[in-house]
């Protein structure tokens, strides 16, 4: 009876080996540059961008004012109660995403996610320092000294202020930009603000620098989630083995026709910045950044072959090429029904915030009646029924509001009249930005139909004496049945 010895399980997590991407030039990477630029200059420049709501509101044009509950955003401004705003820009973005993987496969990751944008400007950085890929892998080798010393300490000294950068930056949203920044450099902001720069500046230090990829291997779900969103239409990076091998050295003055095109140069996998060979086929590492098909490109023109060994293409198209049969046209691939149900829903709710954000009532108010008692009988005879009113001022500046009430039957119209609590008459002043508790009274005269009815249903108006914009809410009058 032979036995076997038994085999220890592959390790859940391999030991990080640095990974020192080349530089290298093509349509990909100048896209790369331009929405790194773009991103990060949104990111950072946005919360000094005034916008003038009055002279009781904050002018800063993206503002979370949480001490207030309040989201501003240019002319919009949300509220509390209005979240659901805020739920549905989420809904969207999870539903793009899902789109954009359907359809392209991770070129979130490659192009937008905020891990790659900071990864890139980190690379730059040590390749502006340190030099390119074979300077960076002589350095890691060198013993140290003083060009080892003085390079690293340059390097890690740029990727601290990059990250104090996006940490201030980050607190900027919360806060008036410009005040923050005098208080912090004044010692005067709250702890909070310093230790949120300062944990913000820690994690950018260390996700951008050191852990990059690792990041997008075992801290990111979507690598896994992704495989439930890609189908043989999607397109995203493969090589053609079918045009590249048999791979092998390209010999001066030597043309072998069994050689594909691929010559083992090693310029796709020197420059990924995952560090994997795309010609092993499909990675959960690859982020479709497309920079090994620049490589290659670069490389194909420089020894006369066609370009697009490596390239974006759908598993579909294999067949098609192999055999040398037209390509299916790229926007069939796209236009299918898993992408087309992706953005009719992303549509429909996008539409239903618009809708939902221009029906919003420019008042905001409910009334709620006093249940102990029920009613009140006065010495007149009269009934008088209190209730409390929540009348919320979304004006930057104090408004006059007037209340009134309207019964179901114009007969009975007269016979009600509306008091206000502290206040003289019907109308009263909410201050900027604030929401009010009123006590109002409504008072049916002796004998009514309203006052003798056991219940009667009006109709609350709240009027802005500004300008004129008026909203209601139902509610109930509680009566004395004779």
């Amino acid at each position: 009876m032979s036995s076997t010895e038994p085999v220890d399980p592959p390790p859940l997590y391999a030991a990080r080996e640095p990974i020192f991407p080349r530089r290298v030039h093509g349509q990909f990477r100048n896209l790369k540059w331009v929405l790194m630029a773009v991103m990060l200059g949104i990111y950072y420049i946005t919360p000094w961008i005034r916008w003038d709501r009055g002279p009781e509101l904050p002018d800063q044009a993206v503002l979370l004012d949480l001490a207030n509950r309040r989201f501003f955003f240019f002319m919009i401004e949300i509220w509390p109660h209005e979240f659901y705003f805020v739920a549905g820009l989420l809904i969207m973005a999870g539903l793009g995403l899902f789109l954009f993987t359907s359809a392209l496969g991770r070129v979130w990751c490659g192009y937008a996610c905020p891990q790659t944008v900071w990864t890139d400007l980190f690379i730059l950085v040590e390749r502006w320092v340190e030099g390119d890929r074979n300077a960076r892998i002589r350095l890691l080798r060198q013993k140290w000294n003083a060009e080892k010393f003085r390079k690293r300490i340059t390097k890690w000294v740029l990727w601290l202020l990059i990250g104090v950068a996006t940490g201030g930056a980050w607190v900027f949203y919360f806060t008036d930009a410009p005040t923050l920044l005098t208080d912090l450099f004044h010692g005067t902001a709250s702890p909070i603000a310093y230790t949120t720069i300062a944990v913000a500046t820690l994690t950018t230090f260390a996700f951008g620098g050191f852990a990059r990829e690792q990041i997008c291997i075992y801290a990111c779900p979507w690598p896994r989630i992704q495989a439930a969103m890609m189908d043989e239409d999607t397109i995203t990076i493969a090589y053609r083995e079918w045009r590249g091998e048999p791979r092998g050295k390209l010999k001066k003055g030597q043309h072998d026709p069994t050689q594909g095109d691929c010559i083992d140069c090693m310029a796709c996998f020197n420059v990924c910045p995952m560090g994997i060979d795309i010609r092993d086929g499909q990675q959960l590492e690859c982020i479709t950044c497309g920079l090994c098909i620049d490589a290659c490109n670069e490389m194909m023109d420089k020894i006369g072959k066609p370009r697009g060994l490596i390239g974006y293409m759908a598993l579909k198209d294999e067949a098609n090429e192999r055999s040398g049969n037209p390509v299916i046209n790229v926007w069939k691939h796209i236009m299918r029904p898993r992408t087309i149900l992706y953005f009719s829903m992303w549509s429909l709710i996008g539409i239903g915030l618009v809708v939902a954000l221009f029906m919003r009532s420019p008042i905001d108010f409910n009334v709620t009646p006093n249940r102990d008692p029920l009613f009140v009988v006065e010495p007149s005879g009269a009934i008088r029924n209190i209730y409390t009113l929540r009348l919320r001022n979304k004006a930057g500046e104090a408004t006059e509001f007037k209340v009134s009430v309207k019964a179901p039957d114009p007969a009975d119209q007269a016979t009600l009249s509306v008091l206000l609590e502290g206040q003289d008459g019907n109308t009263v002043t909410v201050p900027a930005d604030e929401t009010m508790t009123q006590r109002v009274y409504i008072v049916a005269e002796p004998g009514s139909s309203i006052a003798t009815s056991e219940r009667t249903e009006l109709t609350m108006w709240i009027e802005d004496m500004t300008n004129t914009d008026r909203v209601s809410e139902t509610t109930v009058f509680n009566g004395r049945v004779q």
